[in-house]
């Protein structure tokens, strides 16, 4: 009798301690999304705005652009949109990133302090 007791509480002891280490695993990482550097040609403060706004569509949840190291630092779901969509919304605002190169006639149309060195 004490046997099958002891059986019974080492049985329900495995099933509670499993069912609570699949509760604690760790989702931050999954929830944080995918982190990526993209080099985007700019050379202002609005250019960083212009960046940033466009980067920022559905399933991005940082975009944010420096204009010293014209990186942009992204993080973004990628289960709900791709680096390359994004970094074409930003080529069709008139920067160049590693991937894409914007329309030259959406570039003729930035302000002057905007023309940055072309990439390709």
């Amino acid at each position: 009798m004490k046997t099958r007791k002891f059986i019974m509480a080492v049985l329900t002891a495995v099933i509670l301690s499993t069912g609570l280490l699949a509760q604690t695993q760790d989702h931050s990482k999954m929830e944080a999304g995918k982190t990526e550097s993209i080099k985007v040609g700019g050379a202002c403060d609005m250019c960083k705005a212009r960046i940033e706004k466009a980067a920022k569509i559905e399933g991005v949840t940082k975009a944010e652009w420096n204009k010293e190291t014209k990186i942009l630092a992204l993080t973004y779901n990628p289960s709900a949109v791709s680096s390359d969509e994004v970094q074409k919304k930003i080529a069709a605002a008139g920067h160049d990133t590693e991937r894409f190169r914007a329309d030259d006639k959406v570039y003729d149309k930035l302000p002057a302090c905007c023309h940055y060195e072309r990439m390709r």
